[in-house]
């Protein structure tokens, strides 16, 4: 099972959002309002094939993007920070 997780130091509107190599969207993993804290989203229950993917994470006040290299070899967790 694959993890992003990531803070929030206020309540805001959050998303993340999921793209392929070539920049095209796959899928929007959250999008709502999270209050102050550490959280955790679940990208494995995708059931993407292999390979790379970019994650957005945006709120009102911050955007970033991250790669994220999806292998799903064996039983061991993933976990993306």
């Amino acid at each position: 099972m694959t993890k992003i997780n990531f803070d929030i130091p206020e309540s805001v509107n959050t998303k993340i959002i999921i793209y392929n190599i070539i920049g095209k969207e796959i899928a929007t993993l959250l999008n709502g309002k999270l209050n102050p804290g550490n959280h955790e989203v679940d990208f494995g229950s995708l059931n993407l094939p292999e390979g790379t993917y970019f994650y957005k994470l945006e709120t009102e006040n911050f955007s970033e993007t991250k790669k994220l290299v999806l292998a799903k070899a064996g039983n061991n967790p993933n976990k993306i920070n």
